[in-house]
């Protein structure tokens, strides 16, 4: 009787397409819920990845600019009207609220350092909207597709009982590819998750380097805006 038990379960594919098609609709779906997860996550983080690439390749170009020694009225001039990264936006925003501060007497109008300085931040804060969009869909593939895979696997479970009940048999033949199809279901949510929570949570430091740098970037340019307020008012 064993014998003939584990050669109709050898018989069985397990293959991880007939697994699929073997399952119920709302396994099935529940199973391309969690692939198309997968695939977005992947999507996100090498777009990401690339994205954060750009930005500290422009961050190092333009400082080394910034630093060059080149007038800064000159440098705004030329980035007027293509400003290519982070930096360069934060710098135009800056020197456009410079700009728009200074009267045609060459004095410059009260409160300009704080106009100046909130005109960065704002600058700073639209940046740091840009690095983080997109790291919501990895916290929240992350976060439920364990339950997701969880509840396929339930419903798995609740079929192959039904099938034992209908057949009224515990034979392994019969118990084996129904619990097999189920616990399918949540190693799929485990593959889209485990990548999703490690990739977030890289994604998020590195943002959060990149808009430390631009911060410190606005810190360094507002001193030396100060001191050009500071010698105009002297």
């Amino acid at each position: 009787m064993e014998t003939e038990t584990l050669a109709a379960v050898s018989e069985v594919d397990f293959s991880l397409m007939a697994l699929f098609l073997r399952a119920t609709l709302t396994v099935k779906i529940v199973m391309a819920i969690l692939v198309i997860s997968s695939i977005w996550s992947w999507a996100v983080v090498i777009q990401k990845h690339m994205n954060f690439r750009s930005a500290r390749n422009e961050v190092a170009d333009f400082e080394e600019l910034f630093w060059s020694g080149q007038p800064l009225d000159e440098v705004y001039d030329e980035l007027e009207d293509d400003p290519r990264g982070g930096t360069e936006r934060i710098f135009m925003s800056g020197m456009r609220e410079w700009r728009r501060s200074q009267r045609t007497s060459g004095k410059m109008i009260a409160g300009a350092q704080a106009r100046i300085d909130r005109a960065m931040n704002v600058a700073i804060s639209r940046e740091q909207d840009e690095l983080t969009e997109g790291l919501g869909v990895l916290a929240t593939i992350g976060a439920i597709s364990p339950f997701v895979g969880l509840f396929g696997t339930v419903w798995g479970i609740k079929y192959a009982f039904e099938e034992i009940a209908i057949q009224q048999s515990t034979n392994l033949a019969v118990v084996a590819p129904g619990i097999a199809e189920a616990l399918l279901a949540t190693a799929l949510g485990l593959l889209a998750a485990i990548p999703a929570v490690i990739f977030y949570n890289k994604l998020s430091a590195n943002a959060d380097s990149i808009t430390a740098r631009y911060e410190g970037f606005a810190d360094e340019f507002s001193v030396i805006l100060s001191r050009q307020l500071e010698a105009a008012e002297g």
